[in-house]
């Protein structure tokens, strides 16, 4: 599955990815950071899905997601944007293309954890449909709280 916007596409990650997921990563997070090991398991996974948001430079972002056999929740693991491709709508697009996804699966709900002083990611899950429904303390390696969000995929 491609999506295309005016001026990137969303895709399926490839291993020729690994190294712009890693560098990505680690300039969008200071902890809890997936590994090299992890990518490669995650994009090999049934039950896992990379997602990666490309230009003509290169990588634009990324979303992991995870499914469970007999479950009818995905859980967003992962979403990060590369600070040069700010305010494109990457985010969002990400978001709509786990979405269709997970709706492929039989997935009827998408499920997320986010720092609570993440103030622009809860803006736009809000936007976008998603509701609060729990808290996680101490859930970050820094021991940073979260909030949980669902969105029902009618």
């Amino acid at each position: 599955m491609t999506t295309l916007s005016p001026d990137f596409s969303i895709r399926r990650a490839h291993d020729s990815d690994l190294a712009a997921l890693l560098a990505l990563e680690r300039s969008a997070f200071t902890t809890d950071h997936l590994s090299h090991r992890q990518y490669r398991q995650h994009l090999r996974s049934a039950t896992a899905e990379v997602w990666a948001a490309v230009d003509a430079d290169g990588l634009l972002g990324k979303a992991v997601t995870f499914h469970r056999r007999g479950n009818d929740i995905a859980r967003l693991y992962s979403i990060a944007v590369a600070e040069r491709a700010r305010g494109r709508g990457v985010a969002k697009a990400l978001l709509a293309a786990v979405e269709r996804a997970a709706r492929l699966r039989g997935n009827a709900r998408l499920r997320l954890e986010v720092r609570k002083d993440n103030t622009a990611a809860i803006a736009l899950y809000e936007r976008l449909g998603f509701h609060r429904f729990g808290e996680k303390t101490a859930f970050y390696e820094d021991g940073a709280d979260a909030w949980r969000y669902e969105k029902h995929l009618d």
